[in-house]
Protein backbone atom coordinates (compact mmCIF):
# COMPACT_ATOMS: atom_id res chain seq x y z
CA UNK A 1 0.00 0.00 0.00
CA UNK A 2 1.60 3.39 -0.82
CA UNK A 3 1.04 6.18 1.28
CA UNK A 4 1.31 10.00 0.49
CA UNK A 5 2.25 10.91 4.02
CA UNK A 6 4.58 8.12 5.53
CA UNK A 7 5.19 10.40 8.73
CA UNK A 8 1.56 11.80 8.96
CA UNK A 9 0.36 7.77 9.02
CA UNK A 10 3.01 7.40 12.08
CA UNK A 11 1.59 10.37 14.36
CA UNK A 12 -1.71 8.89 13.85
CA UNK A 13 -0.82 5.24 14.69
CA UNK A 14 0.98 6.95 17.76
CA UNK A 15 -2.13 8.98 18.51
CA UNK A 16 -4.30 5.98 18.28
CA UNK A 17 -2.55 3.82 20.34
CA UNK A 18 -2.17 6.01 23.28
CA UNK A 19 -5.66 6.59 23.10
CA UNK A 20 -6.24 2.66 23.11
CA UNK A 21 -3.92 2.83 26.18
CA UNK A 22 -1.45 0.50 24.45
CA UNK A 23 2.05 0.48 25.57
CA UNK A 24 3.32 -0.09 22.15
CA UNK A 25 2.71 0.70 18.47
CA UNK A 26 4.60 -0.34 15.56
CA UNK A 27 5.35 1.76 12.08
CA UNK A 28 6.95 1.32 8.77
CA UNK A 29 11.01 2.32 9.37
CA UNK A 30 12.40 5.14 7.49
CA UNK A 31 15.15 7.56 8.49
CA UNK A 32 12.83 10.53 8.65
CA UNK A 33 10.47 8.98 11.16
CA UNK A 34 13.32 7.46 13.50
CA UNK A 35 15.02 11.43 13.50
CA UNK A 36 10.88 12.46 14.57
CA UNK A 37 11.16 9.86 17.29
CA UNK A 38 14.68 10.52 18.75
CA UNK A 39 13.50 14.36 18.92
CA UNK A 40 10.12 12.99 20.66
CA UNK A 41 12.51 10.87 23.02
CA UNK A 42 14.53 13.44 23.91
CA UNK A 43 11.95 15.59 25.19
CA UNK A 44 10.25 12.92 26.95
CA UNK A 45 7.18 12.16 24.89
CA UNK A 46 7.86 8.64 24.48
CA UNK A 47 10.15 6.02 26.40
CA UNK A 48 11.96 4.86 23.47
CA UNK A 49 11.86 3.27 20.10
CA UNK A 50 13.89 0.25 18.40
CA UNK A 51 14.21 -0.82 14.97
CA UNK A 52 13.53 -4.12 14.06
CA UNK A 53 14.04 -6.21 11.30
CA UNK A 54 10.91 -8.12 9.71
CA UNK A 55 12.23 -9.39 6.86
CA UNK A 56 15.34 -8.63 4.67
CA UNK A 57 15.19 -4.87 3.59
CA UNK A 58 12.00 -4.27 5.37
CA UNK A 59 11.82 -2.92 9.18
CA UNK A 60 9.95 -1.29 11.50
CA UNK A 61 9.76 0.97 13.91
CA UNK A 62 8.85 -0.31 17.76
CA UNK A 63 7.45 2.86 19.53
CA UNK A 64 7.27 2.11 23.24
CA UNK A 65 4.56 5.05 24.55
CA UNK A 66 5.01 6.91 27.92
CA UNK A 67 2.03 7.25 30.54
CA UNK A 68 1.63 9.15 33.65
CA UNK A 69 -0.51 8.15 36.34
CA UNK A 70 -2.28 6.27 33.73
CA UNK A 71 -2.61 9.04 31.47
CA UNK A 72 -0.80 9.41 28.12
CA UNK A 73 2.31 12.28 28.03
CA UNK A 74 0.87 12.90 24.56
CA UNK A 75 -1.94 15.21 25.03
CA UNK A 76 -2.15 16.44 21.23
CA UNK A 77 0.24 15.42 18.30
CA UNK A 78 -0.46 16.90 14.69
CA UNK A 79 0.68 17.29 11.37
CA UNK A 80 1.95 21.14 10.05
CA UNK A 81 3.97 20.40 6.96
CA UNK A 82 1.64 18.22 4.72
CA UNK A 83 2.74 17.30 1.48
CA UNK A 84 0.33 19.31 -0.17
CA UNK A 85 1.49 22.20 1.47
CA UNK A 86 4.70 22.87 3.06
CA UNK A 87 5.26 24.91 5.98
CA UNK A 88 8.30 26.75 6.75
CA UNK A 89 9.25 28.64 9.49
CA UNK A 90 12.77 31.16 9.90
CA UNK A 91 13.88 31.26 13.72
CA UNK A 92 12.36 34.25 14.57
CA UNK A 93 9.29 33.49 13.29
CA UNK A 94 9.04 29.88 14.98
CA UNK A 95 5.51 29.75 17.14
CA UNK A 96 5.20 28.66 20.60
CA UNK A 97 3.11 25.65 21.48
CA UNK A 98 0.84 26.55 23.76
CA UNK A 99 3.30 29.49 25.19
CA UNK A 100 6.17 27.22 25.07
CA UNK A 101 4.42 24.15 27.16
CA UNK A 102 4.28 22.05 23.74
CA UNK A 103 7.11 21.14 21.48
CA UNK A 104 7.37 21.87 17.01
CA UNK A 105 9.37 19.32 15.87
CA UNK A 106 11.31 20.81 12.46
CA UNK A 107 13.61 19.61 9.81
CA UNK A 108 16.78 21.89 9.95
CA UNK A 109 20.31 21.65 7.70
CA UNK A 110 21.37 20.73 11.36
CA UNK A 111 18.78 17.34 11.51
CA UNK A 112 15.45 17.01 13.31
CA UNK A 113 14.90 19.44 16.51
CA UNK A 114 12.87 20.28 18.55
CA UNK A 115 11.82 24.00 18.54
CA UNK A 116 14.17 24.61 21.75
CA UNK A 117 17.05 23.20 19.77
CA UNK A 118 16.24 24.71 17.09
CA UNK A 119 16.31 28.35 18.69
CA UNK A 120 19.48 27.75 20.60
CA UNK A 121 20.94 26.55 17.11
CA UNK A 122 19.79 29.72 15.84
CA UNK A 123 18.01 27.45 12.52
CA UNK A 124 15.50 27.38 11.00
CA UNK A 125 13.29 24.91 8.71
CA UNK A 126 10.28 22.77 8.06
CA UNK A 127 7.91 22.55 10.78
CA UNK A 128 6.96 18.93 10.35
CA UNK A 129 4.56 18.80 13.80
CA UNK A 130 3.84 19.94 17.13
CA UNK A 131 3.39 18.02 20.36
CA UNK A 132 1.58 18.47 23.92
Amino acid sequence: MSLSDPLGDMLTRIRNAQRARHAACIAPASKLRANVLEALRREGYIRGYAQEEVRKGIAQLRIELKYLDGEPVIKEIHRVSKPGRRVYSKIKELPRVYAGLGVSILSTPRGVLSDAEARAANVGGEVLCRVF
